[in-house]
């Protein structure tokens, strides 16, 4: 269970206090940043980190024609520009949040309930995730550097997550007693992490309506595929190793592979919350690990049946998102306490 101490100092209160607003506030950048890509405003800004040069968004008629002078090729959209500096602002205070959590963690780091080499990643972790928000949009979303993004987000929030359970919840390594049962909890995260990406590839890509009936595939079981071109990760939005335009067959590649994933993911981690509700510690857990994946799996058939519905489509980053948070809570669950010495 958690370390028990008589008194604590205002840093290791701060420290606790902060890694749950930042954990929530992690939760809430990965889904804006879905909102912002799937409603086609990552390059709403044209420049980084302002945007027109500015670091608001133009508004008034003489700003427009101004930021219009200055970036001649760009056409000045207010709202989209709005949604993606929203999303930067967002992103900037869970930024330094992090750097007080790095700054509170070593300073107690004799009563934290984790090692502060965790704030230290995950400061590393946010200033390479500002630098692939930047790439993002000076290389002009390339498929590569938004999944990179994304991952980057997710783990972001994993580590945050982790923090605050760690310090808000409970825990102990006797709650699991089978050497397999925990092997597969930890593989679960694996198992969502790959997924994720593959939602993610398939997303930048915009290959979600690369084919729109379920469960078949342009009304075949096995589709004529692409795979090379498919999943060579160094090459431009919409186009193929060789510079030519991505073709049916790569896009079709990408989806199935999504479906497949999410077939095993369903597999995989339905059969783990079945076991994980044989304990009582961890019932609420597995209750809330079917629901949050019956809800994915549900939401991604929807997305394909209604041709990817807004609402809909940052709902399923949203679960997602939800998925990494139930499974990260479930390894600190069964994870005995940090010692410092």
């Amino acid at each position: 269970m958690n370390a028990m101490f008589t008194s604590h100092t205002k840093s290791y209160r701060l420290f606790k206090a902060l890694v749950l607003l930042g954990a929530a506030l992690a939760l809430c950048v990965v889904v804006l940043g879905a909102y912002v890509r799937l409603s086609d405003a990552g390059l709403g800004c044209p420049d980084w980190p302002g945007c027109y040069g500015t670091l608001t968004v133009p508004q008034s008629e003489t700003a427009i024609l101004n930021a219009q002078s200055a970036y001649p090729n760009s056409m000045v959209m207010v709202g989209k520009a709005w949604r993606e500096m929203a999303h930067r602002y967002l992103a900037g205070t869970l930024g330094l949040i992090v750097l007080a959590i790095f700054a509170l963690g070593w300073r107690a780091k004799r009563e934290i309930n984790a090692s502060p080499w965790l704030s230290t990643l995950l400061v590393l972790i946010i200033i390479f995730q500002a630098m692939l928000g930047m790439w993002t949009v000076t290389m002009l979303l390339k498929p590569a550097i938004v999944s990179a993004h994304l991952l980057g987000g997710m783990t972001t929030l994993a580590i945050l997550v982790w923090l605050a359970h760690r310090h808000w919840g409970d825990y102990s390594a006797s709650i699991i007693k089978s050497k397999q049962l925990k092997i597969a909890i930890r593989f679960a995260l694996v198992i969502i992490i790959m997924q994720i990406f593959l939602g993610g590839w398939t997303s930048t890509n915009y290959a979600a309506l690369a084919c729109t009936d379920f469960p078949t595939c342009h009304g075949v079981w096995l589709p004529e595929m692409d795979f090379k071109d498919a999943f060579h990760l160094v090459r431009d939005l919409g186009q193929s190793a060789s510079g030519g335009a991505l073709t049916l067959a790569s896009l079709t590649a990408i989806q199935w592979a999504h479906r497949i994933g999410a077939l095993i993911t369903l597999i995989y981690l339905g059969i783990l919350a079945l076991n994980v509700l044989k304990y009582g510690q961890l019932k609420w857990l597995g209750i809330a690990l079917l629901v949050a994946l019956c809800a994915q799996i549900s939401l991604g058939i929807a997305n394909l049946i209604l041709h990817l519905p807004l609402v809909l489509a940052v709902a399923h980053n949203f679960t997602a998102g939800l998925l990494v948070v139930i499974l990260v809570i479930l390894n600190s669950k069964i994870t005995g306490a940090y010692s410092a010495s």
